[in-house]
């Protein structure tokens, strides 16, 4: 059931002014009441879909989407931003089977109340967004035209250590999500095993991968490189096709840039260090660091779409 709530503005510097709108949706998981905020492209006709995901601590409410908006809506797309249960510190959120769910069904709930273009219906996210980005890939492949993920956590097991180690709060919230440490008891490692993009993301074969990171990560931001270049791997191995070596990748995670030649992309306005592709998947490594660039995301999401 879909439930209309009254139009707000959410204002942005990046974006200007854009009209959101909000909606709540039962849950088809457990029957709760789920919002999600959308902005709706002024278009007639049947629309290409953006289903935007929140960072790792935000929700529906608290995260800022207007520089993914202001991209998306320059190809003339709706957006939506799912809850999914909100921040990834409590078992409902993080990649659970009611938050997978969630997103679903407010596909399911766009679709009810707009024209879909059934070949244009993409995903998007960063960090946290990143992460269930490829979760979803996985999970549903045959729900989106293409994926577009950005500096995620692949392995929340590593992810747990590496923030430990580095003093930050976020192994704290993987713990609270997944019932514990790694390691602790079976249970905690089948659901670290179950929310774990890594494992699963060789199923979203059949469709357009674009998965990214900035080279400086995991150095002046929280999430180490090796995330996005293992769940690219694990896309190459499925393929039968050469992954990224080990070596390549512990140059980049030092911040050693290999001697290879640059590669053109307008879209990214930043140098690309490393671009690999396998099928229709590719990983890129740019210079920057814990961050998405929406204007590249939302110009290759363009240019893919269903036959």
């Amino acid at each position: 059931m879909l439930h209309l709530l009254m139009p707000l503005v959410f204002l942005g510097a990046a974006a200007g002014d854009i009209e959101y709108e909000t909606l709540s949706i039962t849950s088809t998981h457990d029957k709760t009441e789920q919002p999600a905020r959308y902005y709706a492209a002024p278009e007639e006709g049947p629309q290409p879909l953006l289903v935007l995901l929140h960072s790792w601590s935000t929700d529906v409410n608290s995260y800022n989407p207007d520089t993914w908006v202001e991209a998306a809506r320059s190809h003339g797309w709706h957006v939506v931003v799912p809850h999914f249960r909100g921040g990834n510190f409590n078992p409902e959120a993080c990649a659970s089977e009611a938050a997978k769910q969630d997103i679903l069904d407010t596909v399911a709930a766009m679709k009810t109340r707009y024209a879909i273009d059934e070949r244009r219906v993409y995903l998007a996210g960063s960090s946290g967004g990143g992460h269930m980005s490829m979760v979803m890939a996985g999970h549903s492949p045959e729900t989106w035209t293409a994926v577009s993920a950005w500096v995620g956590i692949s392995d929340l097991a590593d992810w747990h250590a590496e923030t430990k180690a580095a003093g930050l709060k976020y192994y704290r919230d993987v713990e609270a999500c997944v019932g514990g440490a790694p390691g602790s008891s079976d249970a905690v490692d089948k659901e670290i095993h179950a929310r774990s993009p890594k494992y699963h993301i060789a199923n979203a074969k059949s469709i357009p991968l674009d998965l990214n990171a900035g080279v400086h990560d995991g150095h002046t931001g929280s999430v180490p490189i090796h995330h996005t270049l293992d769940a690219y791997n694990e896309v190459a191995k499925g393929q039968g096709g050469s992954p990224v070596s080990q070596s390549v990748i512990n140059a980049l995670a030092q911040e050693i840039v290999p001697p290879v030649p640059p590669v053109e992309d307008e879209h990214y306005g930043r140098r690309i260090h490393l671009r690999e592709s396998v099928g229709e998947a590719r990983v890129t490594i740019f210079e920057g660091g814990h961050e998405g660039i929406p204007v590249a995301g939302c110009a290759w999401l363009a240019q893919q779409r269903k036959q």
